[in-house]
């Protein structure tokens, strides 16, 4: 039985982090750690927040736990599964969204989560009942038929996150998946995240929004220049720290560093 961080012994660990690291080698052969020793847990239905600013190191660290880059050193495991030694294992379980993500331009939104279903080995029969699920939750029944490179960006981004829902992951990595959204569409989103930890989903989530963080994230980590800083409840952050507001902790921990 796994003992969680937030002290119920009866919820299991989704995602294991140990002293993951990421080392670059710039032009000038320098090296640039741009994950350095970090280490945590998330539960299952549990939202972990890593927040940062932009070039904290938080695509690096959720791209090496989706198995899409390889660590340096240290170990990360999904679902009791190596992302090393067992990354098959591991992409079943998981659906990455990355903010960088481009799909085809000329394939539909209907087009695009059935080939990706496919990909998974999935039975056509079984794709088409979760895309009728999820195009009804992300509401894109009104453009399922309509080319990907005529959405809108909150449009595409619900395209993004519907292939990643399609084969029925238990853990979501979702790296900013509200950056670059107007107010509605960003609603959209993080009701759909509220709505997949409610189901029992374990979502790990970047951001570099205070407010989102604030609002979604059963815990969060603090992360600047490749480190977990600090990492808590909101309340825990605010009381370690002796701040009225979890931006006001952000600088406390890291300075002059802000989102």
């Amino acid at each position: 039985m796994n003992h969680d961080p937030l002290g119920n012994p009866d919820i299991g660990v989704a995602v294991e982090v140990r002293a993951l690291c990421k080392v670059f080698t710039d032009p000038r052969q320098q090296e640039i750690r741009a994950v350095d020793d970090v280490s945590f847990r998330c539960c299952e239905g549990e939202i972990f927040g890593i927040l940062g600013p932009n070039g904290a190191g938080k695509t690096t660290l959720l791209r090496m736990i989706a198995t899409i880059l390889s660590p340096t050193s240290g170990s990360a495991f999904v679902g009791g599964y190596d992302v090393l030694s067992q990354p098959d294992e591991v992409k079943k379980r998981i659906g990455f969204l990355s903010g960088s993500t481009q799909l085809y331009s000329r394939l539909t939104p209907a087009e695009t989560v059935r080939y990706f279903g496919r990909l998974y080995g999935m039975r056509r029969s079984l794709i088409e009942e979760r895309s009728r699920q999820i195009f009804q939750v992300l509401r894109m029944e009104s453009f399922r038929d309509r080319q990907w490179g005529k959405l809108s960006t909150g449009e595409k981004q619900k395209v993004s996150i519907a292939r990643t829902l399609i084969h029925d992951p238990s853990v979501l990595i979702l790296d900013e998946p509200t950056a670059g959204l107007d107010v509605v569409s960003s609603r959209a989103i993080v009701d759909f995240i509220r709505n997949a930890r409610s189901e029992g989903k374990t979502i790990l989530l970047s951001t570099h929004y205070m407010t989102e963080a604030e609002e979604m994230c059963n815990r969060i980590g603090l992360i600047s220049g490749g480190r977990i800083v600090a990492e808590g409840t909101t309340q825990e952050l605010l009381s370690a720290s002796g701040a009225a507001s979890l931006t006001d902790a952000f600088f406390h921990y890291v300075g002059g560093d802000g989102p």
